[in-house]
């Protein structure tokens, strides 16, 4: 079965050139094209695409608002942000609004289908450059929200200890302090992050990034 695309796109001149891109794979059937985010709405209640390569800026309704609208309508339809735009602004709302990648329009053809089998199989692909301020970007998110709890090093430590499944003792072993103290730490962390309990601090700290997956 062919991969049947969505192009979002108000500049006739891209519209001519992502099509002939897209014409290269046997594989991909270009359904419909439309030129702003109303006109994809309309298409994407009868047109049964996989995939749509959306456009930000464009009138009537911004690429990033029509994502967030067809996510909604058809949380199956993926959606490849397909533009010239690479700020982080654009970036960060894209893919709170739904977006499964994120590409910038001068990508060469293959780059452009091995992007749209990538999303279909549940990936986020991204131009390189993209994908570079995005983890930029967690990097920072990460780094704001410590310092929004103002966690110390040591508090850092223990949180990353208590997430690996580690007792008081044994934190304390491996920190060179005692039990009394790893407490203490650990009241405080309760304190600044506003929980009652162990889980609900390692939830709270993976939820916003300050400490990692384990």
């Amino acid at each position: 079965m062919k991969i049947r695309v969505g192009l979002v796109e108000d500049d006739v001149n891209l519209i001519k050139s992502t099509s002939a891109k897209l014409g290269l794979f046997e594989d991909v059937e270009l359904i419909f094209t439309a030129q702003n985010g109303n006109e994809a709405l309309e298409h994407i209640e009868k047109s049964q695409v996989h995939i749509i390569l959306m456009d930000i800026n464009m009138p009537e309704m911004n690429g990033i608002e029509a994502t967030s609208r067809i996510k909604k309508i058809s949380p199956d339809t993926k959606v490849i942000i397909h533009t010239i735009f690479d700020d982080n602004d654009k970036i960060f709302e894209s893919i709170l609004a739904g977006a499964s990648g994120y590409l910038l329009k001068d990508e060469k053809p293959n780059k452009l289908f091995d992007s749209i089998t990538e999303a279909l199989e549940g990936g986020a692909p991204m131009s390189r450059s993209i994908a570079t301020k995005t983890l930029q970007l967690i990097r920072k998110s990460s780094t704001k929200k410590r310092e929004e709890f103002n966690l110390t090093k040591r508090e850092l430590e223990i949180l990353n200890a208590l997430a690996s499944g580690q007792n008081y003792n044994l934190i304390a072993e491996e920190l060179f302090i005692s039990p009394k103290t790893v407490r203490k730490h650990i009241e405080n962390i309760y304190q600044k992050l506003q929980v009652h309990s162990k889980v609900e601090a390692v939830q709270l700290a993976l939820k916003h990034g300050i400490i990692g997956t384990r």
